[in-house]
Order: structure tokens, then sequence, then C-alpha cells
């Protein structure tokens, strides 16, 4: 697991100008060790004041001893939130070791607020929960920061889906949510803005298997947008532009409940699709101040600036029985050692892409120095390569202990899905990382990043993306 050391309190006293809105961080009561400790039944309260109306971010770095994600039935402790005794937030606590998060607290006017940590005992087995720094940040009414916060969702448990996971608090043992993020884009009309946002969990219990999430998608967590809605150039919800992502991924209306702007929506398949109905008692309000350009960054971009989401996404795995030593190729289920996996972004864009069925994919390849194999991201099944022109994450397994210094050239390689080859063009333009994980299951340091231009057709259907020898140079 990660080494970590715990981080003292921090208790700043300046206001800060960050992306346009007015943050104003707030002083904290903790004890004096620096850490404070919150245990079934003894509830800690937390004062700290906000200098400016508007909505509140509190990152918190906890950690949860005798807790980890890894092992059945240690899986978290979960600390709720109260704001001035109003339910805020769960944060589910996997690991021993601190983890900064950082969760909306909602709407708040300028003064003194109170914090209520409090250790869930009806949802988790864990027993403590030690918190060792806690920063709040506002972000004042009337920046477009503001905007982009205040139309957030506010996502609830799953409950009730069948199968292997059924019942309350499941997000608390399985497919928890970890990060979210907006997308903030004009709109069709003149100064108007879409606004989109998205969340990640540790996995999915049902839908696309783990095979196919490493190939198509260079990873085992669940990604999906489940929220998104039109504002006006005064930052106020436009009539009727409100949706979500419902069952089966069909873009739905919302039709539930708002508190303020923020609707409140709900995890309800396996696959962690969305209901605007909510009746389970977890509720994870996570900070969506992060935002990304879908152009140019890969979705999962997002859990490389937050590498622990790469830890619970492998401990999840090991501990549902997905990870096996030497998985045949043809498994459905099962997946090597996460470390064993060259993690990738590829930007590539498609000529006359065809319609249906009849796509031309990309697979990435990979030699290794004194090794003839090439190992390739769709182990030879089309249905496994990427047919997406937005950046696009893929892995590619490899032998056990392989590093950077092993690679000797990255390949991409065109992939027709269906004995009908429509003849597209590929156009690879770029890799934007490619890293390994480490023994602590976090993200090493890229080693492979920048333009990569290829044209992969019928008759060239190969190209060399990367060469460590040229490279070196």
């Amino acid at each position: 697991m990660p080494n970590v050391p715990l981080t003292r309190v921090a208790v700043p006293v300046l206001t800060l100008t960050l992306a346009g809105a007015v943050v104003a961080p707030a002083r904290a009561a903790v004890t004096p060790a620096g850490v404070t400790a919150v245990d079934r039944g003894h509830d800690r309260t937390i004062t700290f004041r906000t200098g400016h109306d508007g909505e509140v971010l509190a990152a918190v770095t906890a950690a949860a001893p005798g807790v980890s994600w890894a092992v059945k039935g240690r899986e978290s402790a979960v600390l709720s939130l109260y704001v001035d005794g109003r339910y805020a937030t769960d944060d589910v606590v996997p690991a021993d070791f601190p983890i900064t998060r950082e969760f909306a607290l909602g709407r708040l006017r300028a003064g003194r607020h109170t914090l209520r940590l409090r250790l869930a005992a009806d949802r988790s087995p864990g027993r403590s929960v030690r918190v060792s720094r806690l920063a709040f940040r506002t972000v004042a009414a009337g920046s477009p920061a503001y905007t982009d916060l205040a139309h957030a969702p506010v996502l609830y448990g799953r409950d009730g889906t069948g199968g292997s996971s059924t019942g309350p608090f499941q997000n608390a043992a399985t497919d928890t949510p970890l990060v979210a993020w907006h997308e903030d884009v004009p709109a069709s009309t003149p100064g108007h803005r879409l606004l989109t946002y998205s969340y990640i969990w540790s996995n999915e219990d049902g839908g696309t298997s783990t095979p196919q999430l490493m190939a198509r998608w260079g990873r085992t967590t669940d990604i999906e947008w489940i929220y998104q809605v039109e504002v006006d150039a005064r930052g106020r919800r436009v009539p009727g532009t409100a949706v979500f992502q419902a069952p089966n991924h069909v873009t739905q209306q919302f039709a539930g409940t708002y508190e303020g702007d923020h609707p409140l929506l709900q995890t309800c398949t396996l696959n962690n699709n969305i209901c605007d109905k909510v009746d389970d008692p977890m509720r994870f309000s996570l900070s969506t101040a992060q935002t990304l350009d879908a152009t140019t960054e890969a979705r999962e971009q997002i859990m490389d600036r937050n590498p622990w989401t790469y830890w619970v996404a492998a401990a999840e795995a090991r501990r549902e029985g997905r990870v096996a030593a030497d998985p045949p190729t043809t498994s459905q289920t099962l997946i090597a050692d996460p470390r064993d996996y060259l993690y990738l972004v590829v930007r590539k864009q498609t000529l006359d892409p065809p319609n249906g069925t009849d796509w031309v994919g990309l697979s990435i390849g990979v030699r290794l120095k004194g090794d003839s194999t090439l190992y390739r991201s769709d182990h030879l099944f089309p249905d496994r390569s990427i047919n997406r022109d937005l950046p696009a994450a893929t892995t590619v397994q490899l032998p056990p202990g392989t590093t950077p210094s092993d690679v000797a050239e990255i390949v991409g390689i065109r992939v027709p899905a269906t004995a009908k080859d429509t003849g597209a063009t590929i156009k690879v333009q770029a890799i934007n990382r490619a890293f390994f994980l480490g023994r602590n299951d976090l993200p090493g340091a890229s080693f492979v990043s920048g333009p990569a231009p290829a044209t992969l057709t019928p008759d060239h259907p190969t190209a060399v993306l990367y060469d460590a020898v040229t490279s070196a140079r």
C-alpha cells in the first residue's frame, strides 16, 4: 500500500484568487497532535468561518485504522459530514493510510459554521477514522466557477438493484464513487453554457467485462457522465434542458428534486446508470471543481490527477477475484495483476468513419528489448480495440516486472471490426502519457508524452509511434 505520511492540519488565513473565483480558506479546530479521531459514538465538531457567500468545498484527509478496500469485510469506514446540522455527504475511507478528497458542502452564507464528523457505524465495518487535515474554500457567488459548482448534482448510493448487490449501503463496499468533475462549453444559444458532470466509480458490478474495460478503456473503474444542463448568461438553469444518463445509457429529462440548483440523483443499476428518484441512505456530494478539455484529454486523466484511485481500483479487482497470475486471453472475467500493464492515452482521428458495426479500431502494440513478441492491447480480438476518436485510454499486458527501460517500441495497429473493411484511415496524433503502476499500485512517471504522427491505412496498417533508440538521441 502507498506509504503516505500523515499531514499536519494547515491553518491558512489568507484570501486567495483561483480561476476567477474568490477562495477563502478557513480555520479548523483539531486536536493538538494534529489528528482528529472520530470513533463510533463519539462525533467531533469542527468550527470554521467563510468570508463570502458562496459554494463551500472541504478537502478532507482521512485514514481508517484496520481498514483495507482489498479485504472482504474490512472494506471501509464511512465518515458522514454534517454542515450546520444538515447531512451533506459521506466520505468512504478505504484505507489505513491518508487519502485526500474534496467534498461540496453546498451554498453557505459568510460567517461561522460547524462541520460535524460522525462515524456511520450502520454502513461500514471500520471502527475509527483519523482526520489529519481539513481545508475549506468558498467559491463566491457571481463568478463563473460558482455557476459550475452551483448546478453540480448530489448522488445518492446504489440500492436494491438485485443480483449479488442488493439493499442499502452498497457503495460502502463496492462500486463506490471516487472523484467527479465538470465540463463547461458554449451552448448553441449565444451567451449560454452547457455544463456536464461526470463521476468515477471504483468499478461496475454489471456491464462491460473487466478484460474489455482494460483493453478498450484502460482502467477497471467505471466513468460516466450523470447530469447535463444549459445555463444562461446569468448562470440560471434554462427550463427543459436538464437531462441525466438513465438505465441502458438513455439520455432522459430530469424530473426529480433540487436542493437549490443541485439535482438529487441516485446510482440505480449495476453498471452505475442513474435515476432521478432517491431512497438510499448514502449520499455523495463530491466536489466537481476539477475539469478537463475533452478534445485533448482522456477522462481517465482525472484519475491520473488523483492517483489513489488506481490503488482503490486494483484493490477492488483483487478482492472480487478478478485478478489472476496468468489469465487466458479468452477470459471474460480475469485480468493479470494491474501492475503488469502499460497504461496509455492515445489521441487519434478516423477519416470517413463508418456507421453501424463496420468501424475500424486501433490497437496498441508493444515490443520489448530482446523479445520478438508483439504484445497487443486487444489480444487479437477486434471488439477489444479502441473504436472512438476522443482521446482514448488503453492498456497493454506485459511480462511481470517490465519497466519503462525495457520498452523498445510502441506501435499503432489498424483493426477492422468485421471481415468487411470499409477502408477508413486512422490518423494517430499523439500519446498523452504512458506509465506503469508501482508496487504500491500508484502510477509511476510517464515516460512517453507528445506528438506521435502516423497514418494507418489498409495498405499500411501499422506504424511505430515510439522508438526507444530514436527517442534517446
